[in-house]
Protein backbone atom coordinates (compact mmCIF):
# COMPACT_ATOMS: atom_id res chain seq x y z
CA UNK A 1 0.00 0.00 0.00
CA UNK A 2 1.48 3.75 -0.90
CA UNK A 3 0.89 6.83 0.62
CA UNK A 4 0.48 5.29 4.40
CA UNK A 5 0.32 8.08 6.92
CA UNK A 6 1.00 6.27 10.27
CA UNK A 7 2.74 2.99 10.42
CA UNK A 8 2.48 1.14 14.20
CA UNK A 9 4.85 -0.68 15.99
CA UNK A 10 4.22 -2.98 19.42
CA UNK A 11 2.98 -6.11 20.96
CA UNK A 12 -0.42 -8.11 19.20
CA UNK A 13 -2.55 -9.08 22.10
CA UNK A 14 -5.59 -10.67 22.32
CA UNK A 15 -7.21 -9.06 25.59
CA UNK A 16 -9.07 -11.18 27.53
CA UNK A 17 -11.04 -8.74 29.94
CA UNK A 18 -13.19 -9.29 33.05
CA UNK A 19 -14.87 -6.69 34.93
CA UNK A 20 -15.11 -7.27 38.22
CA UNK A 21 -16.40 -5.65 41.62
CA UNK A 22 -12.81 -4.33 42.58
CA UNK A 23 -9.19 -4.32 41.90
CA UNK A 24 -8.24 -7.30 45.29
CA UNK A 25 -4.69 -7.42 46.56
CA UNK A 26 -5.88 -10.21 48.43
CA UNK A 27 -8.69 -12.05 48.24
CA UNK A 28 -12.10 -12.90 46.34
CA UNK A 29 -14.36 -11.19 44.41
CA UNK A 30 -17.10 -11.37 41.57
CA UNK A 31 -16.72 -11.39 37.67
CA UNK A 32 -19.63 -9.53 36.17
CA UNK A 33 -18.47 -10.08 32.78
CA UNK A 34 -16.01 -10.93 30.46
CA UNK A 35 -14.77 -11.34 26.76
CA UNK A 36 -12.48 -11.15 24.33
CA UNK A 37 -10.61 -8.78 22.21
CA UNK A 38 -8.08 -7.61 19.39
CA UNK A 39 -5.79 -5.33 21.54
CA UNK A 40 -2.00 -3.87 22.42
CA UNK A 41 -1.53 -0.20 22.52
CA UNK A 42 -0.45 1.01 19.20
CA UNK A 43 -2.14 -1.83 17.36
CA UNK A 44 -5.09 0.23 18.90
CA UNK A 45 -3.83 3.71 17.93
CA UNK A 46 -3.44 2.55 14.89
CA UNK A 47 -7.34 0.76 14.29
CA UNK A 48 -8.53 3.85 15.45
CA UNK A 49 -6.83 5.85 13.04
CA UNK A 50 -8.32 3.42 10.13
CA UNK A 51 -11.41 3.51 11.15
CA UNK A 52 -11.20 7.65 11.40
CA UNK A 53 -10.25 7.01 7.79
CA UNK A 54 -6.72 7.62 7.79
CA UNK A 55 -3.80 5.24 5.59
CA UNK A 56 -2.73 3.46 8.29
CA UNK A 57 -0.32 0.26 8.59
CA UNK A 58 0.85 -1.84 11.37
CA UNK A 59 4.39 -4.54 11.59
CA UNK A 60 4.77 -7.02 13.88
CA UNK A 61 4.08 -10.56 14.52
CA UNK A 62 1.16 -13.01 15.05
CA UNK A 63 0.89 -16.77 15.94
CA UNK A 64 -0.65 -18.91 13.03
CA UNK A 65 -3.57 -19.69 15.73
CA UNK A 66 -7.10 -18.43 15.71
CA UNK A 67 -6.42 -15.62 17.52
CA UNK A 68 -3.89 -14.35 15.19
CA UNK A 69 -6.58 -14.38 12.28
CA UNK A 70 -8.47 -12.33 14.48
CA UNK A 71 -5.86 -9.97 15.24
CA UNK A 72 -5.87 -9.52 11.33
CA UNK A 73 -9.61 -9.39 10.52
CA UNK A 74 -10.02 -6.59 13.08
CA UNK A 75 -7.78 -4.53 11.34
CA UNK A 76 -9.06 -5.46 7.85
CA UNK A 77 -11.99 -4.27 8.92
CA UNK A 78 -11.48 -0.78 8.99
CA UNK A 79 -8.48 -1.35 6.12
CA UNK A 80 -5.17 -1.57 8.17
CA UNK A 81 -2.45 -2.78 6.09
CA UNK A 82 -1.11 -6.14 7.51
CA UNK A 83 1.44 -6.68 4.48
CA UNK A 84 4.13 -6.29 7.49
CA UNK A 85 2.58 -8.28 10.16
CA UNK A 86 4.58 -11.64 10.08
CA UNK A 87 2.71 -15.15 11.40
CA UNK A 88 5.22 -17.41 12.68
CA UNK A 89 3.87 -20.94 12.67
CA UNK A 90 3.37 -22.99 15.55
CA UNK A 91 3.59 -19.87 17.82
CA UNK A 92 0.94 -18.24 20.16
CA UNK A 93 -0.19 -15.09 19.56
CA UNK A 94 0.36 -12.45 22.40
CA UNK A 95 -2.60 -12.11 25.23
CA UNK A 96 -3.40 -10.11 28.21
CA UNK A 97 -5.67 -10.78 30.64
CA UNK A 98 -7.35 -6.93 31.85
CA UNK A 99 -9.03 -6.72 34.92
CA UNK A 100 -11.37 -3.61 35.17
CA UNK A 101 -13.44 -2.54 38.11
CA UNK A 102 -16.35 -0.02 38.74
CA UNK A 103 -14.18 2.49 39.78
CA UNK A 104 -11.83 2.55 36.44
CA UNK A 105 -9.21 0.94 37.50
CA UNK A 106 -7.43 -1.86 35.60
CA UNK A 107 -4.85 -4.49 36.28
CA UNK A 108 -2.87 -5.72 33.32
CA UNK A 109 -0.94 -9.32 33.07
CA UNK A 110 1.13 -10.37 30.03
CA UNK A 111 1.94 -13.63 28.21
CA UNK A 112 3.84 -12.15 25.32
CA UNK A 113 3.86 -14.97 22.61
CA UNK A 114 4.87 -14.31 19.38
CA UNK A 115 5.54 -11.17 19.91
CA UNK A 116 8.68 -12.28 21.51
CA UNK A 117 9.70 -13.59 17.93
CA UNK A 118 10.17 -10.32 16.21
CA UNK A 119 13.79 -9.61 15.08
CA UNK A 120 15.01 -6.71 13.19
CA UNK A 121 14.91 -8.35 9.71
CA UNK A 122 11.20 -8.24 10.35
CA UNK A 123 11.13 -4.39 10.12
CA UNK A 124 11.05 -3.25 6.49
CA UNK A 125 12.69 0.29 7.30
CA UNK A 126 11.64 2.15 3.37
CA UNK A 127 8.03 0.70 4.74
CA UNK A 128 8.32 2.49 7.90
CA UNK A 129 9.68 5.66 6.46
CA UNK A 130 7.62 6.26 4.16
CA UNK A 131 4.98 7.25 6.88
CA UNK A 132 4.39 10.81 7.85
CA UNK A 133 4.09 9.20 11.55
CA UNK A 134 5.85 6.10 13.36
CA UNK A 135 3.35 5.43 16.39
CA UNK A 136 5.53 3.12 18.73
CA UNK A 137 4.63 1.35 21.86
CA UNK A 138 6.15 -1.30 24.57
CA UNK A 139 7.35 -5.11 24.37
CA UNK A 140 7.54 -7.74 27.43
CA UNK A 141 11.10 -8.91 26.20
CA UNK A 142 14.31 -6.63 26.34
CA UNK A 143 15.28 -8.44 23.18
CA UNK A 144 12.79 -6.24 21.30
CA UNK A 145 13.45 -3.46 23.31
CA UNK A 146 17.17 -3.40 21.99
CA UNK A 147 15.68 -3.26 18.36
CA UNK A 148 13.46 0.16 19.21
CA UNK A 149 17.03 1.43 20.28
CA UNK A 150 18.45 0.26 16.91
CA UNK A 151 15.79 1.27 14.58
CA UNK A 152 15.66 4.61 16.40
CA UNK A 153 19.21 5.45 14.51
CA UNK A 154 18.09 3.98 11.71
CA UNK A 155 15.21 5.95 10.17
CA UNK A 156 15.16 8.70 7.74
CA UNK A 157 14.88 12.15 10.00
CA UNK A 158 11.89 13.47 8.35
CA UNK A 159 9.92 10.21 9.97
CA UNK A 160 8.41 11.74 12.87
CA UNK A 161 7.93 9.19 15.92
CA UNK A 162 5.06 9.31 18.50
CA UNK A 163 5.82 6.91 21.71
CA UNK A 164 3.73 5.26 24.31
CA UNK A 165 5.76 4.14 26.63
CA UNK A 166 3.24 2.36 29.29
CA UNK A 167 3.86 0.78 32.73
CA UNK A 168 6.79 -1.41 31.40
CA UNK A 169 8.70 0.84 29.39
CA UNK A 170 8.13 3.93 31.88
CA UNK A 171 9.63 2.08 34.61
CA UNK A 172 12.96 1.91 32.76
CA UNK A 173 13.85 5.75 33.48
CA UNK A 174 14.97 8.52 31.31
CA UNK A 175 18.72 7.74 30.69
CA UNK A 176 17.34 4.01 29.73
CA UNK A 177 14.61 5.39 26.84
CA UNK A 178 16.89 8.42 25.76
CA UNK A 179 17.29 7.31 23.06
CA UNK A 180 13.74 6.84 22.06
CA UNK A 181 13.23 10.05 23.75
CA UNK A 182 15.34 12.12 21.62
CA UNK A 183 13.28 11.15 18.54
CA UNK A 184 10.32 11.72 19.87
CA UNK A 185 8.03 14.22 18.79
CA UNK A 186 4.94 13.41 20.52
CA UNK A 187 5.09 11.45 24.35
CA UNK A 188 2.31 10.09 25.20
CA UNK A 189 1.52 9.13 28.90
CA UNK A 190 -0.86 8.87 31.87
CA UNK A 191 -0.21 10.40 35.49
CA UNK A 192 1.44 7.05 36.77
CA UNK A 193 3.58 6.38 34.01
CA UNK A 194 4.75 10.16 34.19
CA UNK A 195 5.82 9.43 37.83
CA UNK A 196 7.83 6.18 36.81
CA UNK A 197 9.57 7.07 34.08
CA UNK A 198 10.95 10.81 36.05
CA UNK A 199 10.36 10.36 39.33
CA UNK A 200 8.72 13.89 39.40
CA UNK A 201 5.20 15.70 39.55
CA UNK A 202 3.35 16.23 36.58
CA UNK A 203 4.81 19.68 35.58
CA UNK A 204 8.20 19.13 36.83
CA UNK A 205 7.71 15.70 35.25
CA UNK A 206 7.30 17.12 31.31
CA UNK A 207 9.97 19.62 31.92
CA UNK A 208 12.52 16.41 32.45
CA UNK A 209 10.47 14.99 29.31
CA UNK A 210 11.44 18.06 27.35
CA UNK A 211 15.11 18.03 28.93
CA UNK A 212 15.64 14.69 27.10
CA UNK A 213 14.56 15.30 23.81
CA UNK A 214 10.40 15.31 23.20
CA UNK A 215 9.23 17.75 21.58
CA UNK A 216 5.85 17.23 22.63
CA UNK A 217 4.40 15.49 26.16
CA UNK A 218 0.44 14.66 26.17
CA UNK A 219 -0.05 13.38 29.76
CA UNK A 220 -3.59 12.02 30.40
CA UNK A 221 -5.13 12.29 34.13
CA UNK A 222 -7.95 9.94 34.28
CA UNK A 223 -10.85 11.59 35.90
CA UNK A 224 -9.41 15.09 36.72
CA UNK A 225 -6.05 16.60 38.53
CA UNK A 226 -5.47 19.51 40.32
CA UNK A 227 -2.53 21.37 38.26
CA UNK A 228 -1.67 25.82 39.22
CA UNK A 229 -0.61 26.91 35.59
CA UNK A 230 0.87 30.54 34.95
CA UNK A 231 2.86 32.69 37.02
CA UNK A 232 2.53 35.87 38.96
CA UNK A 233 -1.17 37.69 38.85
CA UNK A 234 -2.07 35.37 35.87
CA UNK A 235 -1.25 32.27 37.98
CA UNK A 236 -4.63 29.85 38.08
CA UNK A 237 -5.56 26.78 38.97
CA UNK A 238 -7.42 23.74 37.15
CA UNK A 239 -8.73 20.59 37.41
CA UNK A 240 -7.23 19.06 34.17
CA UNK A 241 -8.10 16.15 32.73
CA UNK A 242 -5.34 16.13 30.19
CA UNK A 243 -1.86 18.58 29.85
CA UNK A 244 -0.02 19.58 27.08
CA UNK A 245 3.48 20.90 26.63
CA UNK A 246 5.87 21.31 24.09
CA UNK A 247 8.79 24.22 24.73
CA UNK A 248 7.44 27.08 24.41
CA UNK A 249 3.42 26.81 25.46
CA UNK A 250 1.14 24.64 27.79
CA UNK A 251 -2.61 23.59 27.52
CA UNK A 252 -4.75 22.05 29.60
CA UNK A 253 -7.99 19.88 28.95
CA UNK A 254 -10.20 20.82 32.14
CA UNK A 255 -12.59 18.64 33.74
CA UNK A 256 -16.40 19.88 32.50
CA UNK A 257 -19.82 18.83 32.39
CA UNK A 258 -18.72 17.75 28.35
CA UNK A 259 -16.07 15.11 29.41
CA UNK A 260 -18.78 13.39 32.13
CA UNK A 261 -19.87 10.37 29.98
CA UNK A 262 -20.70 7.94 32.11
CA UNK A 263 -17.67 5.17 31.43
CA UNK A 264 -18.66 1.17 30.41
CA UNK A 265 -14.61 0.00 30.72
CA UNK A 266 -11.02 2.10 30.79
CA UNK A 267 -8.94 -0.42 28.38
CA UNK A 268 -7.85 1.43 25.90
CA UNK A 269 -8.89 4.86 26.94
CA UNK A 270 -4.93 6.43 26.64
CA UNK A 271 -4.69 4.76 23.60
CA UNK A 272 -7.90 6.03 22.16
CA UNK A 273 -6.80 9.72 23.33
CA UNK A 274 -3.56 9.10 21.41
CA UNK A 275 -5.10 8.19 17.89
CA UNK A 276 -7.39 11.60 18.18
CA UNK A 277 -4.58 13.55 19.23
CA UNK A 278 -2.28 12.28 16.22
CA UNK A 279 -5.11 12.71 14.38
CA UNK A 280 -5.48 16.17 14.52
CA UNK A 281 -1.90 17.02 14.50
CA UNK A 282 -1.32 15.23 11.16
CA UNK A 283 -4.14 17.54 9.98
CA UNK A 284 -2.75 20.62 10.99
CA UNK A 285 -4.66 21.49 14.42
CA UNK A 286 -2.61 23.36 17.41
CA UNK A 287 -2.56 21.18 20.42
CA UNK A 288 -4.84 22.09 22.14
CA UNK A 289 -7.14 21.18 19.18
CA UNK A 290 -5.43 17.81 19.30
CA UNK A 291 -6.07 17.62 23.17
CA UNK A 292 -9.49 18.07 22.56
CA UNK A 293 -9.80 15.38 19.70
CA UNK A 294 -7.59 13.30 22.20
CA UNK A 295 -10.16 13.59 24.96
CA UNK A 296 -13.06 13.40 22.73
CA UNK A 297 -12.12 10.22 21.41
CA UNK A 298 -10.87 8.66 24.60
CA UNK A 299 -14.74 9.41 25.88
CA UNK A 300 -16.18 7.53 23.15
CA UNK A 301 -13.89 4.62 23.77
CA UNK A 302 -15.24 3.94 27.31
CA UNK A 303 -18.39 3.45 26.81
CA UNK A 304 -17.97 0.24 25.40
CA UNK A 305 -16.38 -3.09 26.55
CA UNK A 306 -12.82 -3.10 24.63
CA UNK A 307 -10.33 -1.09 23.79
CA UNK A 308 -11.89 -0.79 20.06
CA UNK A 309 -15.62 -1.06 19.72
CA UNK A 310 -16.14 2.25 21.27
CA UNK A 311 -13.99 3.90 19.03
CA UNK A 312 -15.95 7.02 16.75
CA UNK A 313 -16.04 7.53 12.84
CA UNK A 314 -14.43 11.04 11.62
CA UNK A 315 -18.57 11.69 10.98
CA UNK A 316 -19.07 10.90 14.84
CA UNK A 317 -16.05 12.77 16.07
CA UNK A 318 -16.36 16.31 13.76
CA UNK A 319 -20.03 15.92 15.07
CA UNK A 320 -19.08 15.60 18.91
CA UNK A 321 -16.55 18.27 18.49
CA UNK A 322 -18.88 20.72 17.76
CA UNK A 323 -21.48 19.84 19.96
CA UNK A 324 -18.98 20.87 22.28
CA UNK A 325 -16.70 23.96 21.05
CA UNK A 326 -19.04 24.90 18.20
CA UNK A 327 -16.37 24.53 15.63
CA UNK A 328 -16.11 22.38 12.48
CA UNK A 329 -12.74 20.27 12.02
Amino acid sequence: MNNIEVVGLGALNIDHIYQVERILDDGETVVSEAASFPGGSAANTIYGLAKLGMNTGFTGVVGDDAEGEVMLQDFHKVGVDTSQIKVRPGARTGSALCLSDKLGRRSLYLLPGANNLLTIDDLDLAYINQAKMFHVSSFVDDRQFNILLALMNRLDLSTKVSFTPGALYATKGLEVLTPILNRTCVLFVNQNELHQLTGGGILAGVESCLKHGCQIIAVTLGQGARLGLGKGISRRTVTAISYIRDAESEYVIELGNQNTISGVDTTGAGDAFATGFIYGLLNGKGLEQCGRLGDIVAQFSITKVGAREGLPTSAELAQRYHELYSERL
